[in-house]
């Protein structure tokens, strides 16, 4: 009867920590594949972002095949219309999942579309971000989480092939069964605390935040907001799965479509400078966004002083719960001391 239960425990751990891989490879499974283009071929297409990475993205076109656009330092990124047809130059940034895109350019060896012009409109843009500011951002963490699951999965293959050890050892002596049930109510134990771990990859906490001020209606970063931005750059040195959440802000002193527009040059500027003197990957920033003054100001905008708090940049620094957790140790010593 103890050796039954005993094979019960171990049947019940396993099964808990393969759960999760078996997920992920159904997932992968059923992805679509993508459309290759072929090497100096012009192409036109209009769709929908379905995928952002950090040089490339996916569009499903109207026809409904994937097609995988490649970013260049060259690509015109601007929406449409606008004073005599120009349009406004925006960030490679703001191409965000959701954002319906009228993409040209040619194909290259891989079968990408290398883009020249990506242009999109601005009620378009608005619906992306709203989207985007409530998508998850663990996704971009899914290949960590993977690893994760990988090493719980061959934790518990490396104590299937002790069952037959553990079982024979519990019937030679009373006090072997004993440290053999000791040792499966430690893996239940690190099998459930796995499974919280993966449960959190999906809650961040902010870790440090601060308020980058700017000069009045200007967007350009003063000394002293560069080495704010450098001191916190410094705390990213050691964490693990971080995230960094940058939004613009502007008091209430113009129309509300030029504070908009003020607030998004400012997150555009301590983005641009987190990546070109700190090579923060753009994959660790979350899409920037410009308030204006839409949001409650955090000082009273009748005072100089209050005026000059509100025209900031906020960044945070956001730590992933499930990738800064100890992982558990599922083969502790018991096991190896009951082995004769």
């Amino acid at each position: 009867m103890k050796n039954t239960r005993l094979a019960q425990t171990f049947a019940f751990a396993l099964l808990l920590a393969l759960a999760p891989a078996a997920v992920a490879q159904d997932n992968t499974s059923t992805q679509t594949a993508t459309t290759s283009v072929a090497s100096g071929q012009k192409l036109k297409l209009k769709g929908v972002v379905t995928r952002r990475d950090a040089d490339t993205f996916t569009v499903q076109a109207d026809g409904g095949g994937l097609t995988t656009v490649r970013l260049t330092d060259t690509t015109s990124v601007k929406t449409k219309g606008g004073f005599f047809g120009g349009g406004t130059n925006y960030a490679t940034t703001n191409l965000l999942r959701g954002l319906r895109v009228e993409v040209e350019g040619r194909g290259d060896s891989s079968g990408q579309l290398v883009a020249e012009k990506v242009r999109f409109g601005d009620k378009d843009l608005r619906v992306a971000q709203s989207i985007e500011a409530r998508v998850d951002p663990v996704e971009n963490r899914v290949g960590t989480a993977e690893n994760r699951i990988g090493t719980v999965e061959q934790n518990a293959q490396r104590m299937s092939g002790q069952l037959d050890e553990l079982a024979a050892v519990s019937n030679a002596a009373r006090g072997g069964a004993v440290a053999a049930m000791e040792t499966a109510e430690s893996a239940i134990t690190g099998v459930n605390v796995t499974n919280e771990r993966i449960s959190a990859l999906d809650d961040f906490t902010a870790q440090q935040s601060l308020n980058v001020s700017f000069k009045h209606r200007s967007a350009a970063l003063t000394p002293d907001a560069k080495l704010q931005l450098d001191e916190l750059v410094k705390q990213t040195t050691n964490a693990k799965g971080y995230m960094l959440e940058v939004a613009g802000y502007a008091y209430d002193f113009r129309a509300k479509e030029s504070n908009r527009r003020l607030s998004q040059q400012r997150a555009d500027a301590v983005v641009r400078y987190l990546a070109e003197n700190h090579r923060i990957p753009l994959r660790r920033i979350i899409t920037p966004f410009g308030y204006g003054n839409t949001v409650e100001p955090i000082a009273d905008n009748t005072t100089r002083e209050g005026r000059a708090e509100n025209r900031r940049a906020e960044v945070r620094l956001l730590v992933n719960k499930g990738l800064s957790q100890p992982a558990p140790n599922m083969n502790d010593g018991k096991v190896s001391s009951a082995t004769p």
